[in-house]
């Protein structure tokens, strides 16, 4: 009976978080879909931790578009979608300064043949690549890709 019981609550939880909103601190995923407190520093290094570490989930939602995740109408390669979903604060703030490993390290992703116009054009382009404060990764590339690619 209890097992039935604690089936049923893990089963209700993970329905019920299903269509709920993902966190934009530690991206989407399972983690993300599960563990709706974010007031926590320890609570969102778990989220991050079953996102990406325990399962590669994250990995999968972002490629499938599923788990919260939102594919890109651009299609670029995966590990570009992979770096910027795990890094969207430190590449935000590289690309208001135009310049920085982040921004070099996207441009060889996209393969990006000269990359001090491309970090010029990202700068230039802030305010249309990172349209809200709640950005998310899918949005940022289609962005990235109409304004400077």
């Amino acid at each position: 009976m209890k097992k039935n019981l604690v089936t049923f609550t893990v089963f209700a939880l993970l329905s019920s978080s299903l269509v709920a909103d993902v966190n934009n601190k530690t991206g989407c995923g399972l983690g993300a879909m599960i563990i709706k407190d974010d007031s926590t520093a320890v609570v969102l290094a778990l989220q991050a931790t079953t996102n990406t570490a325990l399962s590669g989930n994250q990995t999968f939602g972002i490629t499938s578009g599923t788990l919260g995740c939102k594919k890109t109408r651009f299609v670029m390669n995966e590990r570009a979608e992979e770096f910027v979903a795990s890094n969207m604060d430190q590449l935000a703030k590289e690309i208001a300064q135009g310049h920085g490993e982040s921004v070099d390290t996207l441009a060889e992703l996209l393969e990006v043949s000269d990359k001090a116009a491309f970090a010029t054009a990202l700068q230039s382009n802030y305010n249309s690549i990172y349209t809200s404060q709640n950005a998310k990764m899918a949005d940022v590339l289609d962005n990235i890709s109409a304004t400077t690619l």
